[in-house]
């Protein structure tokens, strides 16, 4: 790296690429914080909801299971329970599981909005990285053969700045790795405990 080149004018420097790198990470921070917005109610909410649910739902009382399901339309485990609850009764539970995968595949689709950005930059973000390093280096021996002198000392300089695209890339692109899985696996927990409670409340109303 070139003796009082700083950070900055590296990625100004090799903009071609870590100007895009920039961008994604900005547009994964956007995500992230979206993400855990929509989704930081959603196991308290469906747990509140249960509770709510337990009484009418054990002396029978559609009705009331209706009223509040409506009334809390908001939350993902509501509109599942929701579907439950609009069946005709007598359906069985083999109908019941149906209707549940299906409206439980609908809110995890839901859930997992935008996350296919966080896949995208995982998986691109150390290409484009790894771009702006081959460029950077050609442009070290195009510039080293135009000078007219060699040695490492020439080329390494110009190495170094380059290789700032390729962590760039991958540090971009493990953050974004990390976050697309952890909601992965949170919206799949999610998902679970939406299924074992429109069965039991199911049950409980001999759907």
């Amino acid at each position: 790296m070139q003796q009082g080149l700083s950070f900055i004018q590296i990625i100004h420097q090799g903009a071609i690429t870590t100007y895009p790198l920039v961008l994604l990470s900005i547009v994964s921070v956007a995500v992230v914080l979206e993400r855990f917005w929509s989704l930081r109610d959603v196991g308290a909410t469906t747990r509140r909801l249960t509770e709510m649910l337990a009484y009418p739902a054990n002396r029978g009382r559609r009705d009331i299971a209706l009223a509040i399901c409506r009334q809390n339309t908001r939350s993902p485990a509501a509109r599942v329970f929701l579907a439950v609850l609009s069946q005709p009764p007598g359906d069985g539970l083999e109908k019941t599981v149906a209707v549940v995968t299906e409206a439980m595949f609908e809110e995890s689709q839901k859930m997992k909005k935008y996350l296919w950005i966080l896949g995208t930059v995982a998986s691109s973000a150390p290409f484009i990285g790894l771009l702006g390093t081959v460029i950077g280096i050609i442009k070290s021996f195009e510039n080293m053969a135009v000078v007219g002198t060699g040695g490492f000392a020439v080329v390494a300089a110009g190495i170094s700045e380059a290789l700032v695209a390729t962590a760039l890339g991958l540090g971009i692109a493990i953050i974004a790795l990390i976050f697309y899985n952890y909601f992965q696996v949170r919206i799949g927990n999610f998902t679970g405990l939406f299924r074992i409670h429109a069965i039991k409340l199911a049950q409980s109303l001999e759907v």
